[in-house]
């Protein structure tokens, strides 16, 4: 049997590769084209942690986790050319597809961008799912990781999966409607809708995973090895908001909460993201669901200003200066929205959440203080408007005094 991981150099992709590996004797096959890197780079940013090149962590899986079943093929998904000889060559039982460019700001810079994350991102899993109807393979288990972000933010309990629609006194299970509020979640708004009809139309069982906010600097696979290390990204665009507190806090400046910062965003621990898609891959054919299921991949909504002051309080306990400030909200948004998602499915999935938000953070301090040097160096790739404007105001102000 063969498993296809695709990402498998990004952040969530390669741990769950490793972890895959790591737990079965069936090949698993890492596919990426170093986009993530490129990415990263083009916004003039790195990854907090030093990563090694695919072939030195396949090697070191190989020698610490005896991954001898691992293995990688460079392509790009939106290329058919390169699906067809992928299907081809590996006839894969599973795929587990977590390639896309994940960025909502990046997708927003421009218009090229925005066309660019469009095209990339569903392209990618059109070619993936035509490809198995028409290499025959639609018994392959199609995992996709989507994102809860296709839900917005409505001022109801957001089921997992379809909504409950009432008109004229008839009620109906429908698709959740697309509320996302970027070009890139949008893409995963279509992707979602396709991966509907890719099962109603080819039969193929569909796992749509709708992945929370993602934090972490590693799984217990990772950290047994330095060249194991995934990526952490802690710039505007490609770090994610509990990353981007945890730079300002480790380069000596406040942590940013913008108006009252009640309104809760779903999260969920990188080892908990990779628990389940590691679960889900490894499914034996005969038990799991031939259908359509959605998976909200969440543990618990945190509300901006908790996240905020659970980081400022473990950085204290890491011998890091910092509080929390509140400033006026650029955004135009609910500051007080409670949100609230089921994740029941995915809950029974993992078996509960292994990792709290608190411990999580302490891990992520404990990793990243061998970088303070590498994120001070970047501090303009995320620190946020309001503390350039201080600086900048600072300056001036000294200038004056002299």
């Amino acid at each position: 049997m063969t498993i296809i991981v695709t990402g498998g150099d990004g952040y969530l992709g390669w741990p769950t590769g490793l972890r895959i590996a790591s737990q079965t004797t069936d090949r698993v096959l890492l596919v990426d084209n170093f986009a993530r890197r490129e990415w990263v780079s083009d916004v003039g940013s790195v990854s907090a942690t030093s990563i090694a090149d695919i072939e030195t962590r396949v090697t070191a899986a190989k020698e610490v986790h005896e991954c001898a079943n691992l293995s990688f093929v460079e392509g790009d998904l939106t290329e058919r050319a390169f699906i067809d000889e992928l299907l081809d060559v590996h006839d894969p039982d599973t795929i587990v597809h977590t390639a896309a460019q994940p960025s909502a700001p990046y997708s927003q810079i421009n218009g090229e961008r925005a066309n660019y994350t469009q095209h990339n991102n569903m392209q990618a899993t059109r070619n993936l799912v035509f490809g198995l109807e028409e290499h025959d393979l639609t018994e392959t288990h199609f995992i996709e990781t989507t994102t809860t972000g296709v839900y917005g933010a409505p001022a109801f309990p957001i089921p997992e999966g379809g909504a409950v629609m009432e008109n004229q006194g008839q009620r109906d299970e429908v698709p959740f409607p697309a509320m996302a509020g970027s070009w890139y979640h949008m893409t995963k708004s279509h992707d979602a809708a396709n991966l509907r009809l890719a099962h109603s139309q080819f039969d193929i069982p569909i796992s749509d995973v709708r992945t929370a906010i993602i934090y972490g600097t590693g799984i217990e696979e990772t950290r047994a090895d330095d060249r194991l290390a995934t990526r952490f990204d802690f710039d505007y665009y490609f770090g994610v908001v509990a990353h981007r507190f945890i730079a300002q806090a480790i380069a000596g400046y406040p942590i940013t909460v913008y108006g009252k910062g009640e309104q809760r965003k779903p999260f969920i621990a990188l080892e908990d993201a990779v628990e389940g898609l590691t679960r889900l891959a490894l499914t034996d054919p005969t038990e799991r669901p031939a259908d359509h299921v959605v998976y909200n991949q969440v543990t618990r909504p945190i509300s901006i200003v908790e996240m905020g002051t659970t980081i400022a309080n473990v950085a204290t306990e890491y011998g890091y200066d910092t509080t929390v400030e509140h400033f006026e909200n650029p955004r135009d948004e609910d500051e007080t929205h409670k949100m609230e998602i089921e994740n029941d499915r995915y809950a029974e999935l993992i078996g509960g959440q292994s990792v709290t938000f608190t411990e999580g953070v302490e891990t992520i301090f404990a990793t990243l203080s061998e970088y303070e040097d590498r994120i001070a160096a970047y501090e303009d790739r995320f620190l946020p408007g309001v503390l350039e404007d201080r600086l900048e105001e600072d300056t001036d102000e000294n200038k004056s005094r002299s």
